[in-house]
């Protein structure tokens, strides 16, 4: 049987309520977890471990509090997880873009502070912003973007949680990443 496979199969068991199907999912998922957060974070300062292990374990955690959680199959499952961990990221940005300005302010760990410095939160938080902005248009084409960009997914996987062919996904995925390059270069040169 291929991990793929037992991945769904398991993950149809969870959203029946098996907690032991949880268990055996977790060394199966894990390392995939672990490579999602790293293109996450790296993204932010280098050398984030302790950090790459926090972000995994809070997505993780959304995850399985959300009390309507029905994942159809692994691509699925990845495509949630790549949202929680940008939700998560873009949640801490918009506090450390707040706490700039003195508003907020609330005792943090070491862990929390390395996560994402002042100039990458504003990045993130004015990308996050465009995803947005490019959802109003086109929720598919802003959905292409988390699933690859963030949860690194194939074009294949996304075209399966999408439920569209591959092509299509191309076909956003080009549009956009043009889109959200014109949205975030700077004004001087347009």
């Amino acid at each position: 049987m291929s991990d793929a496979h037992s991945v769904t199969q398991l993950l149809e068991q969870w959203n029946h309520g098996d907690r032991e199907a949880l268990d055996k999912l977790m060394p199966l998922i894990y390392d995939e977890l672990r490579k999602m957060a790293k293109r996450y974070m790296n993204q932010q300062n280098p050398g984030h471990t302790l950090q790459t292990t926090a972000l995994i374990h809070e997505a993780y955690l959304r995850m399985v509090k959300q009390k309507e959680k029905h994942f159809e199959n692994r691509a699925h499952f990845f495509g949630v997880a790549a949202q929680a961990m940008r939700h998560i990221l873009v949640d801490y940005a918009r506090t450390r873009k707040t706490d700039k300005r003195g508003g907020g302010a609330r005792p943090i760990s070491l862990e929390e502070a390395a996560l994402v410095t002042q100039e990458r939160a504003a990045e993130l938080v004015a990308f996050d912003d465009a995803l947005k902005d490019l959802e109003k248009l086109s929720k598919r084409q802003s959905r292409v973007v988390e699933l690859r960009y963030f949860g690194g997914l194939s074009v294949e996987e996304t075209a399966t949680v999408l439920e569209v062919s591959p092509e299509t996904v191309m076909r956003d995925w080009s549009m956009a990443k043009t889109w959200l390059h014109r949205t975030l270069s700077p004004a001087s040169e347009v």
